[in-house]
């Protein structure tokens, strides 16, 4: 994450709404949960802390093993994107970075919203194109859309 607004400034400036309605979208194309998760405090480590929060949310355990997280530690100005079994080997280390890039030139114009939007369009994308559903195939909604936060 680029110099900028301090944490506090980042978790104020959020639209929680249009996160989880961007959530709500990506969702609707392919098999998969994207969480979005906000980190308060300090960690060493966004990728080992983001895969440790990934398993702590229940993520592992969906059905389809499609899950993803953005994971975003604002007092450090770091964050990560990962994803469940199912998915990464569908689209490998890259992509994760892809996503993560794509957010970080939006949050480097202190674009917090847009940058997390930014990766949510990606992974639902990435899901829609490797895990499609087809028209009026029903899905379970099997974690919350809303940004989690600890």
């Amino acid at each position: 994450m680029a110099k900028g607004p301090g944490a506090r400034d980042f978790f104020e400036s959020l639209d929680r709404g249009a996160i989880v309605e961007a959530i709500r979208r990506a969702e609707e194309k392919g098999f998969g949960e994207i969480r979005i998760h906000l980190q308060h405090g300090r960690v060493a480590d966004a990728r080992a802390e983001a895969e440790r929060t990934f398993v702590r949310l229940g993520m592992a355990k969906t059905a389809s093993r499609t899950g993803c997280l953005v994971f975003i530690a604002p007092e450090e100005r770091a964050f990560a994107v990962v994803g469940d079994r199912a998915i990464h080997e569908r689209v490998g280390d890259g992509f994760w970075l892809e996503a993560r890039d794509a957010a970080a030139a939006l949050f480097a114009e202190g674009k917090f919203t847009d940058g997390i939007v930014a990766a949510v369009d990606r992974i639902g994308a990435a899901l829609a194109g490797h895990f499609p559903k087809a028209a009026g195939q029903p899905d379970t909604n099997e974690l919350s859309d809303d940004v989690s936060e600890t």
